[in-house]
């Protein structure tokens, strides 16, 4: 199997397609990634205009270490198949990442994958275009194990609670809110989407909170999140930035204890033990499996 490459995903950063203004901001923003939208922040009458302006921007302006994403609209519309050949004709070279909308089937993600397949051949370019997918959908969440493994272009799975509630029938009024629910309202979804990913080496990623002006209730659901294994969040507003790297990134206190651990049991290791004491916690192989998931973290992140 293909090797995925590793990114960092703390902060996802939409940005209307359709907007130079607000294309031009995302590029020199501290987000980790940013995605070009071309679904639902761009009204159908844009669509066809605002392929070429992410084309443009994708080509023309400085985006740093970002991860570079085109967000399409999804299969079932007149859109889908013209955003994929329409930017990755014109800036493919400097696109890291599809982000394939509602996909209700395996088969969804395979069609995007065969496209992008064909264009990479025709237009002889040098790196493979990866495919990160919203689960939003009842149906897709019924087959999310199967989205998880049907391609090798896949790097993420997403969670898109706005539409999944609509899907559902969710009683909430505010996208990413619990709507009274006693408990997070989201947490099996959250699960079921993590648990498909990490069996298949994806990232998982939690999507939007839509009351930018709640940095409290923001953090609250990205701590959420990342408890279940997720890596980050998607942030609708640059407000959301911030928060999304500090929830999503290990103190300096973390790594400089985990590395402690580790080298403590590297060196028990090399004596035959298969456990040691550090500051008063045992270490052993389960425990150093926790303490190299920070690691590998501050590893991508530079830390």
């Amino acid at each position: 199997m293909t090797r995925r490459p590793r990114r960092l995903r703390r902060s996802q950063l939409s940005v209307p397609g359709s907007s130079e203004k607000m294309l031009r901001n995302g590029a020199v923003s501290n987000a980790d990634h940013v995605f070009c939208d071309l679904e639902d922040a761009v009204a159908p009458s844009a669509k066809v205009e605002a392929r070429d302006r992410i084309a443009w921007a994708l080509n023309t302006l400085d985006w740093g270490k970002k991860t570079r994403c085109v967000r399409i609209n999804d299969v079932t519309t007149e859109w889908c198949h013209g955003d994929i050949i329409t930017v990755v004709e014109k800036a493919g070279a400097n696109l890291d990442t599809i982000m394939l909308t509602k996909p209700y089937i395996a088969a969804d993600v395979v069609f995007v994958d065969r496209l992008l397949g064909q264009l990479e051949k025709r237009l002889k370019l040098q790196r493979r275009i990866g495919i990160e997918v919203l689960i939003e959908e009842v149906e897709a969440m019924e087959n999310v194990k199967e989205i998880a493994r049907c391609s090798d272009r896949l790097e993420a799975l997403i969670f898109g609670m706005g539409d999944y509630s609509g899907s559902q029938g969710i009683d909430t009024r505010e996208i990413g809110g619990t709507g009274g629910y006693p408990g997070d309202i989201f947490h099996y979804a959250r699960f079921r989407i993590t648990t498909a990913a990490r069996a298949t080496g994806l990232d998982a990623v939690d999507g939007p909170y839509a009351n930018f002006r709640n940095e409290q209730g923001y953090r609250a659901e990205a701590k959420r999140a990342r408890a279940l294994g997720m890596v980050g969040k998607w942030a609708i507003h640059p407000s959301q930035i911030a928060p999304a790297l500090d929830v999503f990134s290990p103190s300096t206190e973390d790594v400089a204890r985990a590395r402690k651990m580790e080298a403590a049991y590297k060196a028990a290791e090399a004596q035959g033990l298969g456990a040691v004491q550090v500051d008063g916690v045992m270490i052993d192989v389960a425990v150093l499996r926790l303490v190299r998931n920070t690691l590998n973290k501050a590893d991508l992140i530079g830390m």
